[in-house]
């Protein structure tokens, strides 16, 4: 975070640009697990924005151990998103251009989460959409829903 933070203190919460990446990763019972986030209380995918010199699938590995616990190794990616805008609580306002991966665990061994950045999480089966952080997360729920819908995408990446 200290890029972002860096990078704050000199724009202030004018619009920026950001590059971040997130993942779904999938249960046995075809739930997908999401964060409770600490800082709306809201749900969304562990996720979160790049650091400088990260490529996506750094990203989503350093993010998702970060916001639930888990090593991850991205499988596939699922979308790229670039036409959300948000404004966070503190004013912060972003464009985020977001790399939503399917991802699986890389072990069964899972860490504490930090939790300046995560309440809790928690696996949701595909017809109990929580209250999502922001409409980008909506559309991402949306998307892995429709390809957990699929069985050839299931029979694919099983």
């Amino acid at each position: 975070m200290a890029y972002i933070k860096d990078l704050r203190a000199k724009v202030g919460h004018q619009p920026l640009i950001m590059t971040s990446a997130s993942g779904a990763l999938v249960n046995e019972k075809q739930q997908v697990l999401l964060q409770e986030r600490a800082d709306t209380g809201d749900w969304g995918f562990p996720g979160g924005y790049m650091e400088f010199g990260e490529s996506f699938q750094d990203t989503v590995k350093r993010e998702f151990k970060e916001d639930a616990g888990i090593e991850i190794e991205p499988v596939k990616l699922l979308k790229l998103s670039d036409q959300e805008l948000y404004t966070y609580p503190n004013g912060d306002q972003v464009q985020p251009i977001n790399a939503f991966f399917l991802v699986k665990a890389a072990g069964s061994r899972q860490t504490a989460f930090k939790p300046t950045e995560t309440l809790r999480i928690r696996y949701f089966s595909l017809d109990e959409a929580p209250k999502f952080f922001n409409h980008q997360h909506a559309i991402m729920w949306q998307t892995i829903k429709d390809k957990l819908e699929s069985q050839f995408f299931l029979d694919r990446f099983r």
